[in-house]
């Protein structure tokens, strides 16, 4: 498939897929005779990853790393299953905190509809 088709099926830019292309975030991807990018499934699928791993926040540097590792063959399996658990980690961090954040925008929401009903109440005859 050609990259605008790779970008519509992976959620990434035409841009995006070519900065990590030649970042080496991508492994390599086969041109054909016209010189124009061929993806493959298995293309999609690390770009569909890449999308992912940068929508919930792993750095580009990690992602460079995790990139490196997978290009370096099956012995780098361990590393890269650190890398995601690790990422699995913060992800569960981010969202206890986000859970936090909306029960304090609750609580203030809450009050404001406790003093908007007492504003109310005190005003009618």
């Amino acid at each position: 498939m050609r990259i605008a088709e790779a970008a519509n099926a992976s959620g990434l830019s035409i841009d995006t897929i070519r900065y990590y292309e030649k970042s080496g975030i991508v492994p390599k991807v086969q041109r054909g005779s016209d010189g124009k990018r061929r993806f493959s499934k298995e293309n999609v699928d690390w770009l569909t990853l890449l999308f992912w791993l940068r929508e919930t926040g792993m750095p580009v540097k990690t992602m460079h790393r995790f990139a490196v590792l997978y290009q370096a063959g099956d012995d780098t399996i361990p590393e890269r299953k650190t890398i995601l658990l690790a990422h699995a980690d913060f992800l569960k961090k981010r969202r206890a905190d986000l859970d936090r954040c909306e029960e304090v925008l609750a609580y203030k929401l809450a009050t404001y509809e406790n003093l908007q009903g007492e504003s109310l109440a005190s005003s009618k005859p």
